[in-house]
């Protein structure tokens, strides 16, 4: 029998700028151009999120030769390499980039340094759109490690300088351990001024921080394929609390809370509030009285949107 009696949120929780910012992108191409509009990979990691936004219209595509001549294309907000780039431009469509400005501050100084005649080592998961758009940034010179045992494996020119970067949704304190390995391998290696793991990234995790030791489970709302909202998970099983992942509120298990009587609950920065709020009414059908929220960091961050998508014409003013 459940013991469910209160449910602790963490602050703060879901939808971060850069997310909202890609969704509203799809969603005003929709309206000013009408369906369909074409989106490689999913928009964000989130089943949610792509649902909604296929039955508004949108067709999401893994290869640019399923989208016809002249249509309307998105890139996610994960980034895509240089190829995916002049593919498109080669192809001829009217593209929207929607990839969030913080993976696109991490392109721009893989840019810079290759420039400078930089070679790179990035921190990342392999496969994950992400890490396949910031190594696409470049032809060659661009060394993949998902974990310190990589970086002592790791073989690089010795004539070339140095520079790390990382995949913007990755634990903070299991980066921290693998740039640590880094310096130690490559002491001249150079870093970023500012961390490339994202604030919101951060934020959520430094939530679960807190959020963790007072409760005695953690669900985490995200899909399977987010990165962010599984290293949230990850955490709160290290602080050493029981944790689940659930895609929608149909995936919680009542087994899950025999004899617990507080829920810590979050969301990863891809999973939208309605979610939230769909897990926190079954949470009151199993027994929960008493929804609180914990301190925690408050967000102001808007990211503007591209050109040609904030147009009076459409009746929505730009943002500021």
């Amino acid at each position: 029998m459940s013991g469910v009696e209160e449910v602790v949120l963490a602050e703060p929780r879901g939808f971060c700028a850069g997310v909202d910012r890609a969704i509203e992108i799809v969603e005003r191409a929709l309206k000013k151009f009408g369906a369909p509009i074409y989106v490689r990979h999913e928009i964000v990691h989130n089943t949610y999120v792509v649902e909604d936004l296929k039955a508004k219209g949108a067709i999401f595509i893994e290869e640019l030769d399923a989208v016809p001549a002249g249509a309307t294309l998105v890139f996610s907000a994960h980034g895509v390499s240089q190829a995916i780039r002049q593919e498109a431009a080669a192809r001829g469509f009217s593209v929207f980039d929607a990839t969030c400005p913080l993976v696109t501050k991490v392109h721009v100084e893989v840019a810079k340094l290759h420039r400078e005649g930089y070679d790179f080592i990035m921190i990342g998961h392999k496969g994950h759109p992400e890490v396949e758009g910031t190594m696409g940034q470049l032809s060659e010179g661009i060394h993949l490690v998902e974990d310190v045992e990589d970086v002592e494996r790791l073989t690089v020119p010795a004539d070339r300088p140095l520079a790390v970067v990382t995949q913007t949704t990755l634990s903070v304190d299991d980066a921290a351990e693998i740039v640590a390995a880094v310096k130690r391998r490559f002491p001249g290696i150079r870093e970023p001024k500012q961390q490339d793991i994202c604030y919101a990234t951060q934020n959520r995790q430094d939530a679960v921080k807190l959020l963790a030791p007072s409760v005695d489970v953690v669900i985490v709302v995200g899909s399977p394929t987010s990165s962010n909202s599984n290293r949230l998970r990850e955490l709160a099983e290290r602080l050493g609390t029981d944790a689940y992942m659930v895609d929608s509120p149909d995936d919680l298990d009542p087994a899950w809370f025999d004899g617990k009587r507080r829920v810590g609950l979050t969301a990863g920065a891809s999973a939208p509030d309605i979610l939230v709020q769909q897990v926190i009414e079954r949470l009151r059908a199993l027994g929960a009285v008493s929804i609180r929220s914990l301190p925690g960091a408050i967000e102001s961050v808007h990211f503007p949107l591209p050109l040609g998508l904030g147009d009076k014409a459409m009746g929505i003013a730009p943002k500021a």
